[in-house]
C-alpha cells in the first residue's frame, strides 16, 4: 500500500510540476554499491526510507508567475528517512505560490549497506541537483545566478553543508558548473558534529567512533567563509531534538565573516513544525519572501 501511495504522489506531483521525478544519475549513481536485496525504498507521501535511487522532483509556478529564481529543497529525517511531505512537497507549494521553482530533492540516506563512503554520499546528491538545476536553466526558466537551497534539520545540514562545502567538489563537473548555491535557507539545522549535535543525524553520516578531523570537517559552523552564501536562519528556542544553539553558532559564523543573515528565534514551536508553528500567528514563510524580496530574488527574470 506504501508504494503504491508513493506512486500516486510521484504521479500527482508530476501533474503539477509538469515534470516528472527525474533521476539524478541516469548513466549510473556515483559512490554506490550493489544495493542488497534487503535494502528496499518504503514509504509514502509523507516519508521514506532506505533510500537508494536518488530524484530531483520538479514543482513549477503556474505559467506567468515565475521569476526565475529556483531552490532546492532537502527535507529532513534524521539522514535516516526524508519527511517528504510537511518538508517536502509542502513546502514547494509555498515557494510556486511566491513565483520560485521548486526542485525537492529525494537524497540518499548515508549507509555502508550502499555506499563506498556514507559521508559524501548525500553531498553528492546536493551538488548534482544545483548542477542539474544550472544545466537546465535556459528550459527550465531559472536565472542560473538565483539558485539556492533549503534544508529542515538534517536536510539542513545537508543544505548548511552544501553552502560550505562547495568548494570540496565530490562529483564528476567536466563542465565547471558553478557549485555554490546563491543563498541559503536553513529551517532547525543540523550544524555542528559537536556537543550539541543532534547524535542520530551525526551516526548516520560520520559514525559512532568518528575522527575528530571528520567531526570538525562536518561542524559546519567551523566551515563559514566570506564566500558563503546569504542565509536565512529559523529555529524554536524549545527544541528538544535539535538545540537551537546550532543555528546560533551558524548565526554567528556569518557574522563573523561579514555574509549577510537573517535569523528568526521563535521562543515555542519545538522541532519539524514544517511550514506552520502553530505557537504563534507569525508565519515564518512570510518572513522568507521578505528576505528573498529584499535580497532581489523575487523580481521578474
Amino acid at each position: 500500500m506504501k508504494t503504491i501511495l508513493f506512486a500516486l504522489m510521484l504521479m500527482t506531483t508530476a501533474t503539477f510540476a509538469q515534470e516528472k521525478a527525474i533521476p539524478l544519475y541516469p548513466d549510473g549513481i556515483p559512490n554506490s554499491k550493489p544495493t542488497p536485496p534487503t535494502y528496499v525504498e518504503t514509504g509514502d507521501s509523507e516519508s521514506l526510507s532506505k533510500v537508494s535511487i536518488p530524484m530531483l522532483i520538479p514543482f513549477f509556478p503556474k505559467a506567468g508567475t515565475a521569476n526565475g529564481t529556483a531552490v532546492v529543497i532537502c527535507p529532513g529525517g534524521g539522514y535516516e528517512h526524508l519527511a517528504i511531505g510537511h518538508e517536502g512537497t509542502e513546502i514547494a507549494a509555498a515557494f510556486n505560490k511566491i513565483g520560485v521553482t521548486a526542485f525537492v530533492l529525494k537524497y540518499r540516506l548515508p549507509t555502508d549497506e550502499t555506499m563506498v563512503d556514507k559521508t559524501i554520499g548525500p553531498l553528492q546528491d546536493a551538488q548534482r541537483a544545483i548542477q542539474m538545476v544550472r544545466e537546465n536553466a535556459a528550459k527550465w526558466g531559472i536565472d542560473p545566478n538565483k539558485v539556492g537551497i533549503i534544508g529542515f534539520s538534517a536536510g539542513g545540514h545537508l543544505a548548511s553543508t552544501a553552502i560550505t562545502h562547495f568548494d570540496k567538489v565530490v562529483i564528476s563537473n567536466k563542465n565547471n558548473i558553478n557549485l555554490r548555491p546563491d543563498f541559503g535557507m536553513l529551517l532547525y539545522a543540523v550544524i555542528s558534529m559537536g556537543p550539541k549535535t543532534h547524535t542520530g543525524s551525526k551516526e548516520h553520516l560520520i559514525g559512532k567512533n568518528a575522527s575528530q578531523e571528520l567531526m570538525d570537517l562536518y561542524s559546519n559552523e567551523k566551515q563559514v567563509t566570506a564566500n558563503t552564501p546569504p542565509t536565512f536562519l529559523v529555529a524554536a528556542e524549545d527544541d528538544n531534538v535539535v538545540p537551537v544553539e546550532n543555528t546560533l553558532m551558524f548565526y554567528h559564523a556569518l557574522l563573523d565573516n561579514k555574509v549577510k543573515a537573517e535569523m528568526h528565534i521563535y521562543q515555542a514551536g519545538g522541532h519539524g513544525f514544517g511550514l506552520h508553528n502553530k505557537t504563534t500567528k507569525d508565519l515564518w514563510f512570510d518572513r522568507l519572501t521578505n528576505w528573498m524580496d529584499e535580497n532581489g530574488l523575487l523580481g521578474k527574470k
